[in-house]
């Protein structure tokens, strides 16, 4: 108790010292404030637009009160953290540069910006929406960030792009056009958590990033949902992919990682594709209605499926190997909805295995001209053959336990009538 009455008038004194500055709506009022401002100051804009681009190296908060837009005319950054401890809130940020070199953005956050805190601005048509540029500890929380429309989707930048940025959270945001919604590089200890994703390439994009967390996030309508390349022990979990394009969850070169309670719908490609992907744990995904459940391929080994639900999708597993590869776990595996199984005993798990591909299946991924025989008397005869003697099968993934009702993610819940 005593030390916190010592504490006391410190604190007291450190909130006295810290002034709040009504800043004017005219050229340079920003610039001429902050170099009058004191560490732990907070300038508030009154209405309109400013035209300016500031660079912040001290402590302070900036506040748009959310009726002030700073326009930084085209010329590289709006808005240069180069401090540590600085807010920014509150505001409208247009008008950053068009030079990729250089990352213009419309909030760059650099690495001296310890501890930034970006939260419930609005960004609208910068090159980048915001740049967090070796920045630790950033917190960038409630912002609607708007991306470019004017060139090529791989020309244009991204919504938040991090950069060897350790601890950076980003979490609460509505991301839409432009590039990737978050792309992270040579980064770790990151976490992307419940942002809305809508009209990009990637919803996120990971490369060379360990120890991250993707949760809760949603993705409508994207090229590709969550992307995770070159990376190790990545969570993925409880996020949604409506009707993104080509993929709902993609590993490649990724290992050790985690993905489940995932709701993936609708992907005319795959729900989930595997490449070179190794000792990652699948669990309590929801995969429905894509043109390929899951695909594994470039030699994916060792991972663990199970407890997850394969709903109509056209092909529910692609996965060619001379080895079986068990799917369950502890007695208990999916839930396939093409599969005709019993469970007398009524414990909930079929009596029968499950095994997706046959051997047509196989030739007809290596030799796809054979698709012209599909309807003819040997190839129904070859499939009725392995159905009724499995011994003939050529091996890949067989559910040895294979549950009879599905369970449905809480991250469905996200998604009314899937978007």
């Amino acid at each position: 108790m005593r030390w916190l009455l010592a504490l006391m008038p410190i604190l007291f004194a450190a909130v006295a010292a810290a002034a709040e500055w009504d800043v004017p709506n005219r050229p340079g009022a920003i610039a001429e404030t902050l170099a009058q401002a004191e560490d732990g100051d907070v300038l508030r804009l009154r209405p309109g637009t400013y035209a300016e681009t500031l660079v912040l190296d001290r402590p302070v908060v900036l506040d748009g009160q959310g009726h002030a837009t700073i326009d930084g005319q085209g010329a590289g950054s709006v808005i240069t953290v180069t401090g540590p401890g600085v807010t920014l809130r509150g505001l409208t940020v247009i008008g950053s540069g068009s030079g990729h070199e250089g990352i213009d953005s419309g909030i760059k956050l650099t690495k001296t910006a310890r501890a930034p805190k970006i939260l419930d601005n609005v960004l609208l048509g910068n090159l980048y929406g915001i740049d967090i540029h070796g920045a630790r500890d950033a917190r960038v929380a409630g912002n609607r960030i708007e991306g470019r429309l004017d060139a090529r989707m791989n020309a244009r930048g991204n919504g938040v792009y991090v950069w060897n940025a350790p601890g950076a959270v980003v979490e609460g945001n509505d991301i839409r056009f432009g590039r990737d919604g978050i792309f992270v590089n040579s980064s770790k200890r990151n976490i992307f958590r419940d942002n809305l994703f809508r009209d990009l390439r990637f919803a996120v994009h990971y490369m060379y990033a360990d120890d991250s967390e993707v949760s809760g996030n949603v993705s409508i309508g994207n090229h590709l949902g969550y992307a995770v390349m070159f990376s190790t022990r990545v969570k993925v979990t409880d996020n949604v992919s409506v009707g993104d394009r080509d993929h709902g969850v993609m590993l490649n070169y990724a290992n050790k990682g985690e993905i489940s309670g995932n709701y993936v719908k609708g992907t005319k490609g795959k729900c989930a594709f595997l490449y070179n992907a190794h000792r990652n744990r699948f669990a309590g995904n929801w995969f429905e209605g894509c043109g390929i459940g899951i695909h594994f391929t470039a030699g994916s080994q060792d991972n663990r499926i199970s407890g997850n639900a394969f709903v109509g999708n056209r092909t529910q597993v692609k996965y060619v190997s001379t080895k079986w590869v068990e799917w369950s776990e502890d007695g208990r595996g999916n839930y396939w909805s093409d599969f005709a199984g019993f469970d007398v005993d009524g414990d909930g798990i079929a009596d029968a295995p499950y095994r997706p591909n046959d051997s047509m299946d196989h030739v007809l991924w290596t030799q796809p001209a054979a698709k012209l025989l599909m309807g003819s008397p040997a190839v129904q005869l070859v499939r009725w053959s392995q159905s009724a003697f499995p011994a003939l099968l050529p091996g890949g993934v067989i559910d040895s336990h294979p549950v009879m009702k599905p369970a449905r993610p809480e991250a469905s819940q996200k998604v009314t009538n899937d978007g």
